[in-house]
């Protein structure tokens, strides 16, 4: 075997490199490692590929290649393909990277941050209404400054709920425009 044939070429070494570093990221995120780098590798290879495909490049089972593909397709980051007088399923990234990433916004607003702002609301809402037992000054003093922070909070959260849907459907030009006008913003 040739020396070309054993050594990955410059291509092959960025991308397992672009996929490590997905991994890692999405790992810091809360997001599975394995579900980081098929993501990585349908992207940055950029034409279908299949499980066994997936499978053979990151070196993963099938089971842990087909639930991630799964995944993957549930958030709408990679779409289900089907090659001509192929029985098998293909799998394709989203390449337009603003959209990409208004759809990974969407999916983290709806697992984790529409959640936190229900969880806040009930938190604000388990003291509406409450009056201290001795009305003493100290005690409505204490409830009043309690209510102050967690309405600041609240607010603080609904200001980003709303951001983000105007970034979710505005889709990929809208967060593209936003971005280029807070980068050009000063701080």
């Amino acid at each position: 075997m040739s020396e070309s044939a054993r050594t990955p070429s410059a291509i092959e070494a960025a991308q397992e490199r672009f996929i490590a570093l997905w991994g890692e990221m999405g790992s810091a995120w809360g997001i599975p490692r394995t579900m980081a780098e098929a993501h990585a590798l349908l992207y940055i290879v950029g034409e279908p590929l299949n499980t066994d495909d997936v499978m053979q490049r990151l070196g993963v089972s099938r089971g842990n290649a087909s639930m991630t593909l799964r995944t993957l397709v549930d958030w709408g980051l990679v779409a289900r393909t089907h090659s001509r007088g192929d029985r098998k399923e293909y799998f394709k990234a989203e390449q337009d990277v603003w959209r990409l990433f208004a759809t990974i916004v969407r999916e983290r607003k709806r697992r984790e941050f529409d959640p936190l702002l229900e969880a806040l609301e009930a938190c604000r809402g388990m003291t509406e209404g409450a009056v201290p037992h001795r009305r003493v000054d100290a005690e409505v003093a204490r409830l009043d400054s309690h209510h102050r922070r967690l309405d600041r909070m609240l607010e603080l959260v609904r200001t980003l709920d709303r951001l983000s849907e105007r970034f979710i459907t505005g889709g990929g030009p809208g967060i593209q425009l936003a971005a280029k006008l807070l980068g050009k913003a000063k701080g």
